[in-house]
């Protein structure tokens, strides 16, 4: 042991596991390393080496994280939708639903900030069982694929205002293309048609015949189309009242519907909705079996569209169904 301490405490010795160097090779002097450094915790740091030190190196961002956009780019944060229901129902004394009913809504949320679309029908057949049918199943039909095709699907892809149709245009079009389809391949049929695009907050409408839109809102009711029919004319003409029209005779006859003539006159017409307004296109199935201030009650009664649709179809029944009943209700966001 005294050995052991004697060789450890002379100068200049060297620990047994590192010999010491040899006069033909210096000696290297040696700095001990510094112990390394632990992992970072999710975080990588991606900046090389900048040969210009002028210039800023990247932001290091975390593992899995995105870098912000810049302000101009921030995608909105709004998530309200209008909302809708629909229903159609073939009420108690008809053996068939002659009515139709479309609903296309599109909403998406990105940095090229198209705005929601939506496209909402009601026709109502006539002319027989089959007739009435196939002509309002194809008014609502090309109706929907010619707007989609003019207006919708150039919204998608991005296109300008004024590098697609206007929306009233492309309606009115389309309700003549229904037109001209029914003549020609549904001679003895005939439909109303009336027809809602909706852009944000604006409502493009469309209208022939005697199925209605009404807009609701916490001051009332408004309907918003007019009837193209002959009790509607004898009333603007002081001839019957509104109360005599309920149980005229010729109530339900048209002078104007898709199917009747080959040049057909389109009411169309454009109307900024209110904040939490709704809309409501509807067959005179409904209209005749409920009164408007049932109507205005119900709407705004129910939060939810679809449980309004549902309650005014069965309203319409307990009252007598004596015609096929339609409805959709539009919630405005707000």
């Amino acid at each position: 042991m005294d050995l052991f301490r004697r060789f450890f405490s002379q100068p200049g010795s060297k620990p047994p596991d590192k010999p010491a160097a040899s006069e033909s090779e210096p000696e290297i002097e040696t700095t001990p390393l510094e112990p390394p450094m632990p992992p970072a915790s999710k975080e990588v740091d991606t900046a090389p080496v900048a040969a210009d030190t002028n210039t800023p190196a990247p932001q290091t961002v975390a593992d899995g994280a995105t870098r912000p956009l810049p302000p101009e780019t921030v995608i909105s944060s709004s998530n309200e939708h209008l909302r809708f229901g629909q229903s159609t129902d073939v009420g108690m004394v008809r053996n068939s639903n002659q009515d139709s009913v479309f609903s296309l809504f599109t909403t998406s949320r990105s940095s090229d900030q198209r705005p929601d679309f939506g496209l909402f029908i009601v026709a109502d057949g006539m002319g027989g069982h089959h007739d009435g049918e196939k002509a309002s199943a194809m008014a609502a039909h090309v109706v929907a694929s010619n707007v989609a095709a003019s207006v919708c699907l150039p919204m998608l892809r991005g296109e300008n205002d004024a590098d697609r149709m206007p929306i009233t245009e492309a309606l009115i079009s389309a309700v003549q293309k229904a037109n001209a389809d029914i003549i020609a391949k549904v001679p003895e049929g005939g439909t109303t048609l009336t027809a809602v695009a909706i852009v944000n907050d604006l409502a493009y409408i469309v209208h022939v015949g005697d199925s209605r839109i009404y807009l609701i809102t916490k001051d009332g009711l408004e309907k918003i189309t007019r009837d193209h029919s002959l009790v509607q004319r004898l009333i603007e003409l002081d001839q019957i009242t509104p109360e005599e029209a309920v149980n005229h005779i010729q109530r339900n006859v048209l002078y104007r519907a898709l199917g009747q003539s080959e040049n057909v006159e389109v009411d169309a017409l454009t109307r900024r909705l209110p904040p939490k307004s709704k809309l409501l296109l509807c067959s005179d199935g409904l209209w005749n079996m409920v009164t408007e201030d049932e109507i205005a009650e119900i709407v705004m009664r129910y939060d939810s569209p679809q449980e309004a649709c549902d309650k005014l179809v069965a309203l319409a029944n307990t009252h007598g169904g004596t015609d096929n009943i339609t409805a959709i209700v539009l919630q405005i966001p707000g």
